[in-house]
């Protein structure tokens, strides 16, 4: 499997707690784009609808040699699941604080375009700060170690 794009922002400002991998319902147009990377899911999310999932906020840049023939940047984009996934999600979505997120879009082995969305509980500030202290923590460590093997 290839990975196009990832969502690093949302592992910084969310808790994963359960991915899945979702067909997504695509032109062709958006399809070319896809294999050439042009897709950010910096603010997109995944929301249900009338029993269906789709994705909001995912930005497929135009294909240029598809002139008139090419896609809304913009536009909502369904997701495959099953109907069991889907009602498992939607229960879960229900409690307080759970949102579903796109984390990455990949093409598989058959050359299909997928999507890892993950369900997700909002970080509180101070746990994104103790993130960032941990991690700053880490890099002087490593710093330290590479120092006195020298």
């Amino acid at each position: 499997m290839k990975v196009v794009a990832k969502n690093k922002k949302a592992y910084f400002n969310y808790e994963i707690l359960e991915s899945l991998e979702a067909g997504i319902s695509l032109m062709g147009s958006e399809v070319k784009s896809i294999r050439e990377g042009r897709i950010s899911l910096k603010e997109s999310y995944a929301e249900i609808k009338r029993d269906e999932v789709f994705l909001v906020n995912c930005h497929i840049s135009p294909y240029v040699p598809a002139n008139i023939f090419n896609h809304e940047p913009l536009r909502e984009r369904k997701l495959l699941l099953h109907r069991r996934e889907i009602k498992r999600l939607t229960g879960k979505i229900k409690e307080k604080g759970f949102t579903l997120i796109p984390t990455k879009v990949l093409i598989n082995d058959k050359g299909k375009v997928k999507v890892e969305i993950s369900l997700a509980k909002g970080k509180k500030t101070y746990q994104k700060r103790e993130v960032i202290k941990e991690r700053d923590r880490e890099r002087e460590l490593r710093a330290e170690l590479k120092r006195r093997l020298r």
